[in-house]
Parts: C-alpha cells; structure tokens; sequence
C-alpha cells in the first residue's frame, strides 16, 4: 500500500521556541521525500521523527531566509555521511544561487555526487518529479519566493461490478489496464473506459512566507492537501501584509475558494503561545468550515495523511 504523508518536522517562523523548531516539511508520497524548507534543526528533528536521509529525493526551498533553509548544509551532509546512492534533486530560487553555493558548500566534508539542481524561475516551472510533476509559482514576499505543488496523473478506477459483467478478472485484469483493451470470454472486445470510471489524480501544495497573490491560488486549486503559512492572527494583519505573510483568516480564506481538501496551518510566530492555538482553527475555520478534521494547526512531529480521494478521511498523528 503507498504511503502519502506528510512528516512535520519544524512549525515556527523567524525564531525557534521550547515547542516549535524552525521550518520543515517532508511529504513522503510512493516512495519518494519532498522535503520541504529545512531550517535549523532539520537533521535533529529527522532523528525524532523516525525518517532519515534515504527517505529525501528532493530539497525544495521556497526563498533564502534563514528560517527556511539554514538546515541545508547539515542535510547534505547527511546525506554524504550515510552514503546515499539515489539522486537528490534540489529546487530553489535561480536569484538565491549565491546562497545556495554558500550552504551546499558551507564547511569541509567528505561531499557527495548525488545531488543534482534543478533551479526555479519566471511565472511557472514545471519539473519531472517520477510519479508527479513538480509544479513552482512565484509569491509575494520581500524577497523571491516560490511555492510548490504535486500534482500526479488521472487515472482511471477499474469498477468491480462491470468487470464481472463482461467476464474480466484475475490477470486479465492487469493487461486491460496496460493494454487498454483485451477480449472477453464471449469472444467480444472489452475497452478499459467501458469497465472503469475517471480517477483524479492526488496533489498537495506547500505556500511559505507570501501576502495574498495569484500565485497562491493557482497553487492551491483544488489539492488534497494544503500546507499553508498562517504566521499571524487577524489582529496583526497590517504586520502580516508589511512583511508579506498570511493570517490564519487568510489561509482558511485561500482553503475555501481555492476547493483544497484538507487545511495544515504553520508558520507560527513566536509571539503566540499554546493558549492562542484555538485561535487559530477558529479564525481558519470561518472561512473553511469543511468536515472535523479538514483544518490541521501543525505541530512539531505530528503526521499528516494526504486524504484519499475515495474513503474516510484519516487524522493526523504524532
């Protein structure tokens, strides 16, 4: 069975705190690790959470503050360290290339051959992610900033019921679905579209630090799973729009236009406690009602399940 999950690692913003570390995000989705933002700590936060550096195939970072990516130099590291063979792809601002060098080279190691870049820039990119395509949109921050979606192919869902009907099962069943079409037991020709029905592909999207734009909402457009800065409660707005972040209203705004299915808040600013997390679910949850469970407040280790497009809705756990 494929496992699709995202594993918190870092739910802060600019300053780490006694509960939250510094960002990052690894959405774990058939055997590929998107590991998203590593900030400070990332390589700990790994070890807490029972993933390790085998797990990564892909470092995307959306802009070159420190929150965002000062765990870059001790992942590849890591990744030298435990002689990792697969290739790690790394996505990133083309317009950060200088601090890109400066962290994937930011002290003596033994180095690694395996890492391979794939810079980031214009309006859309679009990069082959395996199962996936990896899809990065500009935001609206005080320095370049990128947003990232999964997307994976449509598909179509073979219905038992019409298999029976026309005499398909057992291994005839793979080679319909190869071959698009095989000949039943009547000697008649059955056609995969006759004995199946569309199934949308799965997608997830990963919004950092950015002030309401377009971009956000082409990113958000009907996922699965949206992981989305809330940095600031609605009473901070004019702060959030300064510095170019969200509130929780607005991201529960974004989940609700945009059609997303399960809502992950973070980005928290140390200037909020424990006891102002309800606040967040609640000013999210005006905008999004969605079924209990839809609007996740992101903590440090938690996991996350990418819902499935077809059965019940699984929670998150730590």
């Amino acid at each position: 069975m494929s496992l699709r999950e995202l594993v918190v690692l870092g739910t802060s913003s600019a300053v780490p705190t006694r509960n939250r570390n510094h960002n990052g995000y690894l959405l774990l989705w058939d055997g590929q690790g998107f590991l998203f933002d590593p900030g400070e700590g990332t390589q700990r936060q790994m070890v807490h959470a029972g993933v390790g550096s085998h797990d990564v195939t892909w470092i995307c970072v959306t802009h070159f503050h420190g929150d965002h990516c000062l765990g870059v130099p001790g992942i590849v590291q890591r990744i030298a360290r435990d002689g990792v063979t697969h290739t790690v792809q790394a996505a990133y601002p083309a317009s950060g290339e200088t601090y890109w060098r400066r962290l994937r080279h930011a002290t003596v190691f033994a180095d690694t051959s395996v890492i391979v870049e794939r810079p980031v820039s214009g309006e859309l990119t679009r990069l082959d992610a395996g199962p996936v395509t990896l899809t990065a949109r500009p935001l609206s921050h005080p320095v370049e900033s990128y947003g990232y979606r999964l997307d994976e192919p449509d598909g179509r869902r073979m219905v038992p019921e019409r298999l029976r009907e026309r005499g398909v099962h057992g291994p005839r069943v793979g080679e319909l679905q190869r071959a698009g079409a095989v000949t039943g037991p009547d000697g008649t020709v059955v056609r995969l579209e006759e004995v199946s029905e569309p199934r949308p592909g799965q997608s997830a999207a990963f919004i950092m630090d950015t002030r309401l734009c377009d971009g956000v909402f082409a990113l958000a457009e009907g996922v699965d799973l949206l992981v989305i800065e809330s940095t600031f409660l609605s009473g901070e707005s004019t702060l959030a729009s300064r510095y170019g972040h969200l509130t929780a209203a607005q991201a529960g705004r974004v989940a609700a236009e945009s059609g997303a299915r399960r809502l992950v808040l973070t980005h928290i600013s140390e200037r909020y406690d424990a006891r102002d997390e309800p606040r967040f679910l609640a000013e999210a949850g005006e905008a999004f009602g969605g079924d209990d469970g839809d609007i996740v407040l992101a903590r440090d280790l938690l996991r996350v399940p990418v819902p499935r497009r077809n059965g019940h809705l699984q929670r998150a756990t730590t």
